[in-house]
């Protein structure tokens, strides 16, 4: 065992203990640096003599040595260079503080420390997409499920012949405001020869104030039934007469119609 494989060993057993979370979430060089595997606090574990030491078997393992991680492919490759020189830089991981990396499944599960099949299959799953998608294909989507057999509709339950059959309800008669409101209006005034304003109603069309169906097709002023000028309207808000087909009132400016 060197040390590159000390310090792997090492920190996944950092990790399991002391940020369990990072077995199935990626996390920055700089975290693994300072925060995780600082050579302070690990000296004595990693075997290590001084911090040279501790930064190029660093700078190997964030290169994806032996693919203990899963690490960017020009992170990798930078390091990777960096490391086949005669006098490698310690410090030439600082320069990808930011980059994640994540544990690899696959050496985890050949150290053989524990970690079982549901944190394994989580690794490669949707929440370590951000680190896996850097080396790892997507996984194949599960195959559709086969379609469930269809149930049979239980027979109607036989009814007894003594019950006794519900008569129908009888339909409750509309109120005249509801009539009114369900058919439609009157068409716009128009003005005669002799300047009088006169409505034509269609069929179907009632009287706003009493309901009352309109004559069809004769140009009319007054409703026949209550006496009410069906020519013109009044605003819904300030109460001024308006023309039918006005759509705003000209006093207060509202709509003619609630919306």
């Amino acid at each position: 065992m060197d040390n590159l494989d000390r310090m792997y060993r090492h920190l996944v057993r950092v990790v399991r203990s002391r940020f369990p979370q990072h077995l199935v979430q990626p996390f920055s060089v700089a975290d693994l640096n300072q925060t995780i595997l600082p050579y302070r606090l690990h000296r004595r574990e990693l075997g290590l003599e001084t911090n040279d030491d501790y930064e190029i078997t660093l700078t190997e393992l964030v290169a994806g040595s032996r693919d203990y991680l899963i690490v960017d492919e020009v992170m990798r490759d930078k390091l990777g260079a960096s490391l086949a020189e005669v006098n490698p830089d310690p410090a030439a991981f600082k320069q990808f503080a930011t980059s994640m990396v994540a544990l690899s499944p696959s050496a985890l599960r050949s150290l053989e420390i524990g970690l079982d099949e549901g944190a394994a299959a989580t690794i490669t799953g949707p929440r370590a997409s951000g680190a896996a998608s850097m080396r790892t294909p997507p996984p194949t989507p599960p195959a559709p499920a086969a379609p469930a057999p269809p149930v049979a509709a239980k027979p109607p339950a036989r009814a007894s012949q003594s019950a006794s059959v519900a008569a129908p309800a009888k339909p409750k008669a509309a109120s005249p405001a509801a009539n009114a409101a369900s058919v439609p209006t009157p068409t716009a005034a128009t003005k005669t020869s002799g300047g009088v304003r006169v409505v034509v109603p269609q069929l179907g069309e009632r009287c706003r104030s009493c309901s009352e169906q309109l004559p069809v097709g004769r140009p009319i002023t007054f409703c026949p039934h209550c006496g009410e000028n069906v020519t013109t309207q009044h605003c819904p808000a300030c109460g001024s007469e308006l023309e039918l087909g006005w759509k705003f009132c000209p006093s207060c400016g509202r709509p003619t119609s609630a919306k």
